[in-house]
């Protein structure tokens, strides 16, 4: 009934765990399950994944926060996507935040490496016709203006995708929604101090809503502060299915659907 669109099965809390975490999601009725690449020497053992489970699916691609290891070309990324059960590619995107302590004082002029590995994924998505993955934060301007310049307008050709664990304003979410994309909202939605979130989950139309866990982070209420698994992610349907007059039923449905949609191969 439910989809968990991200999460990170391959990080060492989760994958010690698998046998249990499977019971759990069978258990909550969460039947699939994408699992996120976020480096390529990580690719592996989430490919290992996908491949080892019929109802787990892979992407490929370098967060953006990586650095000091294996950096993406086109030719990398593609070849990659070729793998069987590989979806998407990504997560992939422009991640400025705390760029005084985090990123240890530099500037946003100094982040043009992250700028360029974006745009390197966009064109691999383009040319294996695979969806981007995209994560954002303190950064949705830039991103929102690459998208555009490397021609995902939700035109014919585009790759489009989905901004996951969406976090940001509304005007992000109308930006994104008018280039063809996806939101996804995580734990996060259920947080006391999310209720701007939820007037953009309210305001996101039904078939471009995606639910996720991100895990092992960002557990929703009443978990928050454990550690997350894909069990956890009717938790979000629900906080959608009160904000929205649904059934939480309906929410894993649509929410699949959409899924299958967007990530084509996925069917259960």
């Amino acid at each position: 009934m439910f989809v968990d669109s991200h999460c990170h099965l391959s990080f060492p809390e989760l994958q010690s765990q698998l046998p249990e975490i499977r019971r759990q999601m069978a258990d909550a009725g969460v039947d699939r399950a994408l699992c996120i690449c976020t480096t390529l020497e990580e690719f592996e053992d989430v490919h290992a994944l996908a491949m080892g489970y019929d109802n787990f699916w892979a992407s490929a691609g370098v967060h953006p926060d990586t650095e000091n290891l294996a950096e993406p070309t086109v030719a990398r990324l593609l070849e990659l996507a070729a793998r069987p059960k590989v979806v998407g590619i990504g997560e992939t995107g422009l991640d400025y935040y705390d760029m005084e302590g985090r990123k240890g004082g530099r500037t946003v002029a100094d982040m043009e490496w992250q700028r360029d590995r974006f745009r390197a994924h966009i064109r691999a998505a383009r040319q294996c016709g695979k969806p981007l993955i995209i994560h954002t934060r303190s950064a949705s301007d830039d991103t929102i203006a690459i998208l555009k310049e490397e021609g995902e307008d939700g035109s014919p050709g585009a790759a489009g995708g989905v901004f996951h664990c969406f976090t940001e304003t509304m005007e992000v979410a109308r930006a994104a929604l008018d280039l063809g994309f996806h939101v996804s909202f995580s734990g996060i939605l259920t947080f006391k101090n999310a209720a701007d979130l939820r007037e953009v989950a309210r305001f996101v139309p039904a078939d471009r809503l995606l639910i996720e866990t991100d895990s092992p982070y960002l557990a929703p209420v009443p978990f928050r502060g454990k550690t997350n698994t894909p069990a956890l992610v009717p938790y979000v349907a629900r906080q959608i299915a009160e904000l929205r007059g649904l059934a939480v039923e309906e929410v894993g449905e649509l929410t699949s659907r959409n899924f299958e949609t967007l990530f084509s191969g996925v069917q259960s």
